[in-house]
């Protein structure tokens, strides 16, 4: 089999931050590494799963919801995907600081009941707003 392109890239020299890995079918893949890999340090799955459900909400509800294509973590728990069409970088990192500084004001989980959510019991708000943070600092520097 073919190795995929994000197996192709070295994971060593990876860094935090938003960076686009590329467009196939006119939708963009965005990379928004939260954690250095292979580092030591990961988003913990159930902030994960949270993150998940707060920023997918948020970009959902954004101004640019119908060019929002998926929103989802990264299996290695450095980070996340997003999924767009139509939006560029600059838009794209506009949309995300605006995204991350509104879930740091959510005091509930959006989609954590047992009918909304096949593994409800596993979030944790307080760390992912802790994530959140982190993150948009990270994006504050680009």
């Amino acid at each position: 089999m073919d190795k995929i392109p994000s197996f192709s890239k070295n994971h060593d020299t990876l860094s935090v931050g938003l960076h686009k890995c590329g467009t196939a079918h006119g939708v963009t893949t965005w990379d928004l590494r939260f954690k250095k890999p292979n580092a030591g340090d990961y988003v913990s799955p159930k902030a994960g799963h949270t993150i998940e459900h707060l920023i997918a909400t948020v970009l959902r509800n954004s101004y640019k919801k119908d060019d929002i294509i998926y929103f989802g973590p990264m299996g290695c728990r450095t980070g996340f995907y997003l999924l767009t069409v139509d939006t560029d970088y600059d838009e794209v990192l506009l949309l995300l600081k605006q995204s991350f500084a509104l879930a740091q004001t959510f005091t509930e989980i959006p989609g954590n009941k047992r009918e909304e959510c096949g593994n409800y019991l596993e979030h944790d708000l307080e760390s992912a707003i802790e994530e959140c943070k982190k993150y948009t600092e990270i994006l504050n520097n680009l």
